[in-house]
């Protein structure tokens, strides 16, 4: 049995990184690899990278890495409250005058897909990891996305299972395929750093993968919250990030 990890947006969430790697340690896996957004809106961003790079973790460029790696302008998203539109200039403008040079190289060398194959009852089985989608790191794929689209990107890139980030927000999503094969997988691993789900609990992604198939498993743990609060209260970055996650804990 193959036993991988998968995670994504830790958001220089230090405290929340280690304890999601303390709980993998314990599980004993095979392979770990992380979808990225490792910055922004935490203030253990260099740390953060010096940890992925010191246990050689392959790792996505996500589309704030992309942002800090070549510099490029914030661009203001409707979603967005003009309070968080504000907050959120100016934590990323915090992460571009406090990121290491080295850091910065790493980020901008990140790919931006991993595929894995394996063979499950003689069959090649192909997973696709991203980080928001197979266009683009930018777009957002949630549970309800329409089943159509997620096929047409599936069979461009023949994966059997997708695998991202982005929304901050955990699915697992099985699509029929034909009577007899198995299902299409198309899982989002959450967030550790800044989950979206009601929560501050840290998720993310465990596959076990063996003869019968692939098993898909969210994992959800606690974290030291009040310590990322009192390292976003005690830098530059906006308060409006501490709120967020005091909001979570409530």
């Amino acid at each position: 049995m193959n036993r991988i990890a998968i995670f994504s947006d830790v958001h220089g969430n230090l405290p929340a990184l280690q304890t999601v790697l303390k709980d993998i340690t314990s599980k004993a896996v095979d392979q770990v690899y992380c979808l990225g957004d490792l910055v922004d809106f935490a203030p253990w961003n260099n740390e953060v990278i010096a940890t992925i790079r010191d246990l050689r973790i392959p790792c996505l460029m996500g589309n704030h890495d992309e942002r800090i790696a070549y510099n490029y302008d914030v661009i203001p998203l409707s979603k967005h409250s003009a309070e968080e539109t504000t907050a959120r200039i100016a934590a990323i403008h915090h992460t571009k005058q406090t990121i290491q040079d080295v850091h910065k190289t790493y980020l901008a060398h990140l790919p931006h897909q991993i595929r894995l194959t394996f063979d499950i009852k003689g069959r090649k089985t192909n997973i696709l990891l991203v980080h928001g989608s197979t266009n683009s790191n930018q777009e957002y794929i949630y549970e309800n996305h329409p089943q159509e689209d997620i096929c047409h990107m599936m069979d461009q890139h023949q994966a059997d299972v997708l695998i991202m980030g982005h929304t901050h927000i955990s699915y697992v999503r099985r699509i029929p395929v034909a009577a007899g094969m198995p299902d299409r997988l198309v899982i989002n691993c959450g967030a550790v750093g800044r989950s979206k789900e009601g929560s501050s609990l840290a998720t993310y992604l465990l596959l076990n993968i063996d003869d019968e198939g692939i098993g898909a498993e969210l994992i959800k743990l606690d974290y030291p919250v009040a310590a990322t609060v009192a390292g976003i209260l005690e830098s530059a970055i906006p308060d409006f990030y501490a709120k967020f996650l005091m909001g979570a804990m409530v």
